[in-house]
């Protein structure tokens, strides 16, 4: 018996099990996970392991009412039939809403990636990691990492007839850590994504690695800003990424239940810059175009030169709001790239920051928030005058959104997401 068909016995058993034990509805998706990976620690090799990992996700309604569970194994009948009947009890003692609901007729059979890993080629990449390390960054330490292939087989079968499977591969790499000089450090910084061919550029053209431990080591040595002050800031791929999470989370169902989203009357309409359009890429490594409720997620443009085409309500939220349902993968986005080089950008900046990473936590219903910038650099006179600690940044999310005026050329493509640096006028720092 192969993989793909332990997974699919596994999910189709589950459904006719929820069934016959009363279940108007069922859902289940099993996944078989295997990881060869390489680990580093402390700025040298550490371990080289594999891993098998199986996950059987259960989803049942009974009357309207709903209820979910996991298990970490397939084939233990009497802890399947055990669980499935917890699981009718909690169904039935759950609130009634008739937005429950699990997916009918959708199909899907998707393959892509790497099926076999090259552990040779995990070797080597963690080799050529080591090596610029040493060569381009030497006071930064590595205090974790690795580089890995995945492979992962999924199947989400429904009592309706959805019958959705996927066969993914992929690798990994990713870094973690500080640097030093003396007792002076730099704040954490990381950097990682995922691949088809882990062998097709050198691994710290990838994910931004080089780049991050080069700005590390200059984050060493690291002050507040002299003074407040109103500026421009260049928000690079990984603070890009948290502004892209604020805006799905707008266009997603916990807001548009709550009626709290800026967007949901606003389809059609500008809502961010003309430099920003924002599209789905549900083909990337490690990406299947199934969404977690059970469908089949063809592509999607979310806004096209700041116009917003959708909002992104599941079959649950749409049931529930009454909006048109748009079925979307777990991740996979693509900004689309500028046609400014990000040195250009940052040249025409008179007092402003590149930041890295934007911790703001969650920002207020309106959008407003304040956070403190990470792994960041002052610019004065468009060139970095020092890096900061210590430093604030506040401002208006969905502001920053219509604020950009620059976006670069350079992309980095992380596999679950394609970013550019972004430049936004207007935020306060103190």
């Amino acid at each position: 018996m192969t993989e793909a068909t332990t997974t699919q016995a596994a999910a189709e058993r589950a459904v006719a099990l929820m069934r016959a034990q009363g279940f108007d509805h069922a859902q289940a998706t099993a996944t078989l996970t295997f990881r060869d990976e390489l680990n580093l620690q402390n700025n040298a090799p550490s371990l080289l392991r594999s891993t098998e990992t199986r996950k059987l996700a259960l989803l049942g309604i009974v009357d309207g009412r709903r209820a979910s569970t996991e298990l970490a194994a397939f084939d233990d009948e009497a802890a399947l039939a055990e669980r499935i009947a917890g699981l009718h009890a909690d169904a039935a003692s759950a609130p009634r809403d008739d937005a429950n609901a699990v997916s009918s007729g959708q199909h899907a059979r998707i393959v892509q990636g790497p099926q076999q890993g090259d552990v040779d080629a995990l070797a080597a990449t963690v080799e050529e990691l080591l090596a610029y390390r040493a060569r381009e960054a030497p006071k930064m330490m590595l205090q974790e990492g690795l580089a890995a292939h995945v492979r992962l087989d999924a199947q989400t079968c429904t009592s309706e007839g959805s019958d959705l499977s996927c066969r993914l591969g992929w690798y990994e790499a990713s870094l973690f850590g500080t640097a030093r000089d003396g007792r002076q450090s730099s704040s954490f910084n990381g950097a990682g994504g995922a691949t088809h061919d882990l062998r097709q550029r050198p691994i710290a053209e990838s994910f931004g690695i080089g780049e991050m431990m080069r700005d590390t080591e200059r984050q060493i040595h690291a002050r507040p800003v002299r003074a407040p002050f109103t500026g421009d800031v260049l928000l690079l791929p990984n603070a890009v990424s948290d502004l892209l999470g604020w805006l799905l989370g707008q266009l997603g169902d916990t807001q548009l239940i709550a009626g709290t989203s800026l967007y949901r009357t606003r389809v059609g309409e500008p809502v961010a810059s003309p430099l920003l359009s924002l599209s789905s890429r549900f083909d990337g490594p490690g990406v299947a175009a199934v969404s977690a409720d059970g469908f089949a997620a063809p592509p999607v443009d979310v806004l096209r030169d700041g116009t917003l085409l959708t909002l992104l309500p599941t079959l649950y939220g749409s049931r529930k709001t009454g909006l048109k349902h748009v079925p979307v993968a777990a991740s996979g986005w693509s900004l689309a790239a500028g046609a400014t080089p990000r040195a250009e950008l940052m040249a025409g900046i008179g007092h402003g920051a590149c930041v890295g990473r934007l911790s703001m936590g969650s920002p207020a219903s309106n959008g407003d928030f304040s956070g403190v910038i990470k792994n960041s650099f002052e610019i004065e006179n468009g060139a970095i005058s020092g890096a900061l600690s210590e430093t604030m940044i506040s401002g208006n999310v969905g502001r920053m959104l219509r604020d950009v005026i620059g976006v670069s050329r350079e992309r980095i493509d992380s596999g679950g997401q394609v970013l550019p640096s972004l430049l936004i006028g207007g935020l306060h720092f103190s």
